[in-house]
């Protein structure tokens, strides 16, 4: 049996590069994991079950449940967006040339 290799990535760009992504799918893996991190943050801070996620977000809670679980491969990133705006906050991007 073969062993794998493995590999240890610390940014998001780096895990693009080793999965032969391009950088542009490293700042969207970047983008959405940041979106997902405050999101699970605001809603264990405020206390708040994914049923009232759910409701203030006009989505369904299996959908609140796959965030909070940090299961977002079917999430789009705009229902990321609109969780976060349900729970008081906006996100704010910022522009820089790419490296």
């Amino acid at each position: 049996m073969k062993k794998s290799k493995v590999t240890v990535t610390r940014t998001a760009a780096e895990l693009a590069k080793a999965l032969g992504l391009t950088p542009a799918d490293g700042a969207e893996i970047a983008l959405r994991s940041d979106l997902n991190s405050k999101i699970v943050e605001v809603v264990q801070r405020k206390s708040l079950t994914h049923v009232q996620v759910a409701r203030l977000a006009r989505t369904s809670r299996t959908r609140v449940t796959a965030i909070m679980n940090r299961n977002t491969k079917d999430i789009s990133t705009d229902l990321l967006l609109r969780v976060l705006y349900s729970l008081g906050y906006t996100a704010k991007i910022k522009f820089q040339t790419a490296a």
